[in-house]
């Protein structure tokens, strides 16, 4: 099939997450290559509607009723789905979301399905005993089923019973572009220490107590840098006064998007300090790459994160939860300039190898044109 009409399902509008990136990222970048690819999802605020987006696209969003176990619960979606399914020849599901697997199977929907496994269901470890006979159809339903990485496709316990139909398709970003003027500012700011600098949801899992922890074993010279807003902001703030780090760690809170690309551009190295699984891929890696900057990360069982990073080429990976390990990484990088060039180069070179937009476009493409 040479240019089937696909239709992106899951999750929320306007983005929230990573998912919600990656379905609106695929939805803008096949319809940049004349593909019909509609987005739909349900409305985080307000009542919804059809969003135009160009002449091949359209997020079709459905108003929700109200939020439970980080699932938007939108009948609308049931309905919609059912009405409009037909005229797809592809359907895109982006998993974890309940609402989205049960208007699938609600739909009567007799079309190709493609199933994105962005990650196994964490938290909601209770409530995945009602969901788990949906899922389970979901996976049986699937003509095939995509997962971001080797690594978490071979760890995820869902997915063993379905293996011979999964593919790894990395995800993919457009390259951070620092702005230049923007980046000597930032630098400036700090006295152009040596920055460390870190993005995320101020939330347990993301593990930045473990990363302000670190900063005690890292020398004047550096300064950690901490982007994104969360319910843990007071508790961090708390702990950088108790260890005396003020000045040394700063929580920045969130981030603008037009101001981003040159918080990359101005950092030294980038740290991503997760600690659960709840982590499958860790998108910001892939921005800081792009940049060109090594990254330390951790490695999680069972997760793509320390895949995405590959060890000793684009940075280096370090035992969750463990500060000093963290901090020992950000200088073995740091503190060699030969290794710093090497990996640097190296993480720039991943990003081009595996993580483009572009290549993860061309590839979703391949696997949609593809007939059994």
């Amino acid at each position: 099939m040479k240019n089937p009409k696909v239709l992106q399902l899951g999750k929320f509008y306007p983005i929230l997450g990573g998912v919600e990136k990656v379905a609106y990222d695929l939805m803008i970048g096949l319809s940049e290559q004349n593909v019909d690819c509609d987005m739909m999802c349900a409305a985080a605020t307000g009542s919804g509607g059809i969003i135009p987006v160009n002449e091949h696209a359209r997020i079709i969003c459905c108003r929700s009723w109200f939020k439970a176990a980080s699932t938007m619960i939108s009948p609308v979606m049931i309905r919609t789905l059912r009405k409009t399914c037909g005229t797809y020849h592809v359907i895109h599901v982006h998993h974890p979301d309940p609402m989205a697997g049960l208007a699938l199977f609600l739909s009567n929907y007799r079309g190709r399905v493609i199933l994105h496994w962005h990650s196994d269901i964490q938290k909601q470890r209770f409530l995945l005993k009602f969901y788990k006979p949906l899922q389970s159809w979901l996976l049986r339903r699937a003509d095939l089923i995509v997962g971001t990485s080797p690594a978490y496709l071979d760890g995820s316990p869902s997915l063993r019973k379905v293996r011979a139909k999964t593919v790894c398709l990395p995800i993919g970003t457009d390259p951070m572009r620092p702005d230049p003027e923007a980046v000597q500012k930032i630098r400036a700011r700090y006295g152009n220490r040596k920055i460390v600098f870190s993005l995320g949801r101020l939330v347990p899992y993301k593990g930045f107590r473990h990363l302000v922890a670190a900063a005690r074993y890292l020398n004047d010279d550096y300064v950690v840098l901490i982007g994104g807003s969360g319910p843990l902001r007071e508790s961090l703030e708390k702990e950088i006064d108790n260890l005396g780090l003020q000045g040394r760690v700063e929580l920045l809170g969130r981030i603008a998007n037009e101001e981003l690309p040159s918080y990359y551009g101005a950092c030294d190295v980038f740290c991503l300090s997760s600690v659960q699984k709840t982590e499958a891929f860790g998108i910001v890696q892939i921005e800081a790459m792009s940049c060109g900057k090594p990254v330390v990360a951790t490695r999680i069982p069972r997760s793509g994160v320390s895949w995405v990073n590959a060890h000793g080429e684009s940075g280096l990976n370090v035992t969750p939860g463990n500060p000093q390990e963290l901090a020992r990484a950000i200088e073995t990088i740091m503190e060699d300039e030969a290794a710093y060039r090497r990996y640097a180069s190296g993480a720039r070179e991943r990003y081009n190898t595996l993580f483009s937009k572009k290549r993860m476009i061309e590839n979703c493409l391949k696997l949609y044109r593809y007939e059994k």
